[in-house]
C-alpha cells in the first residue's frame, strides 16, 4: 500500500486517541521505526495492557479457539490471551504478514470485535501493523474486505522526534550527537540484499553495544559493530566521526587551516565523513545564484575550491563525493561551482562523469 499522506511518531498518540478508540486503525511503516512501541506506549497511556499478537505464528485456530461440546452442541473457546473480562489493547503486529486464512480469520474481530460468541470488552481497542511490500518485508496482499475494515495511517521516521526520544532513554551521546549532524542518517531504505540498514531500531542496538563496551571499545571492535547494525556507508561516516570524538580533530580545523585531510589510508573512514560534512557545508554556505556571492563568501569559495583540489591529490574517490550527483542524477551543488570547479580540476569532473 502507498502512502498518500505520512505521520512522525510525534502525530501518533493523538491520531490513535481519536481512531483507534472507536474504529480499527492499521499502522504502515518499514521495519525498526518503531510502530510496536508506539503502540505499547498508546495503550499504556490509556491504562489498558496491550496484547500482542504476531501474525506470522498464527494459524485460524489459533484464534476462533478450539471446539468443546456443551448440552450437546460444540462451542468454540477462544485462547485466553484474547478472551479476557476487562478492556485491553488487542494489537495485531504484522497482520498483513499472516496468511490469508488467518486473515480471514481476523474479519470478525476487527469489524465487530467479536470471535465466536465471545465479545471484546468495552473500552476495548485494535490496533493493527505491518511492513509495506516496496520495503523488502515479508507482506502479503490484504484483501479488499480487510482494506475496508480499517482506518490505515502510515508512519514515518522523524529525526526530530526521535532524538527527544533518544535523550529520555539513555541513548548514547555518540549516537545521538551524530544523528543530530546527520539526520538522514537515521533511517535508510530497506536493501535488496541481506545487509544490515539504518532504523531508529539499529541505532538503539549500536548504543546498546556501545553502551556494553564503553571505554575499552577499539576502533576494530567499533567497525565490526557499525557495520554489523548499520547501512554500509552510515557505518563507515559514523566510525570516522567516533574517531573525530577521540582525537577532536573536525572539519572546522580543517577549514581554518588549524588542519589539514587525513591521508593516511588506515583513516580513509575518517576521511569519507569529513568530506561528507565538507560536502554538506559547501550546500549551506553556497548560493544557487553565482551573481548572490558576496565578496566575503567569494573569500571563502577559494578555499573550498583549494580544500578540494588537496582533496583530490588524497583521494580522487572521495573527493567525488563531495560533488556528486543525488540518487536521480541531478546536481546538489550550484551550477557555477561546478563549472569553477572543472576549470580548476578537469581531472576530478572528468571522473565524475
Amino acid at each position: 500500500m502507498q502512502a498518500a499522506v505520512t505521520v512522525t511518531p510525534a502525530q501518533i498518540p493523538e491520531l490513535l486517541l481519536g481512531l483507534a478508540t472507536v474504529r480499527p486503525v492499521f499502522l504502515w511503516g518499514a521495519p525498526g521505526i518503531g510502530k510496536s512501541s508506539l503502540v505499547r506506549k498508546f495503550a499504556d497511556s490509556l491504562g489498558l495492557e496491550c496484547v500482542s499478537l504476531l501474525g506470522t505464528q498464527l494459524a485460524p485456530e489459533d484464534l476462533i479457539g478450539v471446539p468443546q461440546i456443551r448440552d450437546g452442541r460444540s462451542v468454540f473457546c477462544p485462547p485466553e490471551a484474547i478472551a479476557r473480562d476487562e478492556p485491553y489493547c488487542l494489537f495485531l503486529d504484522e497482520l498483513n504478514a499472516a496468511s490469508p486464512d488467518v486473515q480471514k480469520a481476523f474479519y470478525s474481530l476487527i469489524l465487530d470485535r467479536r470471535i465466536g460468541s465471545y465479545e471484546l470488552p468495552a473500552g476495548s481497542i485494535v490496533i493493527g501493523a505491518g511492513n509495506r511490500a516496496t520495503d523488502n518485508a515479508l507482506a502479503r496482499p490484504i484483501a479488499s474486505a480487510l482494506v475496508n475494515r480499517l482506518t490505515h495511517v502510515h508512519l514515518q521516521a522523524s529525526a526530530q522526534d526521535w532524538l527527544v526520544w533518544a535523550g529520555e532513554h539513555g541513548i548514547h551521546p555518540w549516537v545521538t550527537d551524530y544523528l543530530t549532524e546527520r539526520p538522514d542518517h537515521l533511517w535508510s531504505q530497506p536493501p535488496k540484499t541481506e545487509e544490515p540498514f539504518s532504523t531508529p531500531r539499529s541505532w538503539h542496538m549500536l548504543s546498546d553495544a556501545l553502551h556494553s563496551f564503553g571505554t575499552e571499545l577499539d576502533e576494530e571492535t567499533l567497525k565490526v559493530v557499525a557495520h554489523g547494525t548499520l547501512t554500509p556507508a552510515h557505518a563507515v561516516s559514523f566510525c570516522g566521526y567516533a574517531k573525530i570524538v577521540r582525537h577532536t580533530f573536525g572539519i572546522e580545523a580543517i577549514l581554518k587551516g588549524d588542519a589539514s585531510w587525513p591521508a593516511r589510508l588506515q583513516d580513509r573512514d575518517l576521511l569519507y565523513y569529513l568530506a561528507e560534512a565538507f560536502r554538506g557545508r559547501l550546500l549551506k554556505e553556497l548560493p544557487a545564484q553565482k551573481e548572490h556571492v558576496s565578496p566575503a563568501l567569494r573569500q571563502h569559495t577559494y578555499r573550498f575550491k583549494s580544500l578540494l583540489v588537496q582533496l583530490a591529490e588524497i583521494s580522487v574517490e572521495v573527493a567525488q563525493t563531495v560533488i556528486a550527483d543525488d540518487a536521480d542524477g541531478l546536481p546538489v551543488l550550484p551550477g557555477w561551482f561546478l563549472i569553477e570547479a572543472a576549470r580548476d580540476m578537469p581531472r576530478l569532473v572528468e571522473a565524475r562523469r
